[in-house]
């Protein structure tokens, strides 16, 4: 079984900007920067032909180059945060590409979470942070955003857990935006 996930890769001097925000928050696990991407969509555990498959349509994709902003920060969780994340300014290609990405899971019947898409870069997984912490945090760094950036490429990543679940995430394959 392969575990995978179409995203784009996330430019250094954006993961430059990002590090500052890994402050000490209680239970939160920072990622790492070369964990920094912005998902277009998770297919999960797929078996082997499945993943091939999801490979090669993904080939089809027919996207312009992105160019994007960073738009402020926030977190996934209403009770208790589960994520903290940089948030990606709207962008109506950007969300035309993760709809063809999601278009292909249900081709291969690969279920989907229901959440709509939003554009982010996650920071940190949460265990048991207060959500006071998390909106502390984020009225700290709401004001974060960027100069456009231009994104002309994205991965098909596989996610392989390591030592003490964090993962490693290896693209599969690379498709071109805007050739």
């Amino acid at each position: 079984m392969h575990r995978l996930f179409a995203a784009l890769p996330v430019p250094d001097h954006i993961a430059d900007r990002l590090d500052p925000l890994s402050v000490e928050i209680y239970g939160a696990r920072w990622r790492r920067r070369e964990h920094y991407h912005i998902t277009l969509c998770f297919y999960g555990k797929v078996d082997g032909e499945t993943a091939h498959a999801i490979a090669d349509e993904l080939e089809n994709i027919d996207s312009p180059a992105l160019e994007l902003n960073l738009d402020g920060v926030g977190w996934f969780g209403r009770r208790e945060p589960r994520a903290l994340y940089a948030r990606i300014a709207e962008n109506e290609a950007l969300t035309a590409l993760a709809t063809e990405c999601r278009k292909i899971a249900r081709k291969f019947d690969v279920k989907l979470g229901q959440d709509p898409f939003l554009p982010h870069i996650t920071l940190a997984y949460c265990n048991q942070t207060p959500i006071e912490a998390a909106r502390a945090w984020s009225e700290d760094f709401q004001i974060l955003n960027s100069d456009g950036f231009l994104v002309d490429a994205f991965h098909l990543y596989e996610s392989f857990t390591g030592h003490k679940r964090q993962s490693r995430y290896v693209a599969q394959a690379d498709y071109r935006l805007g050739a």
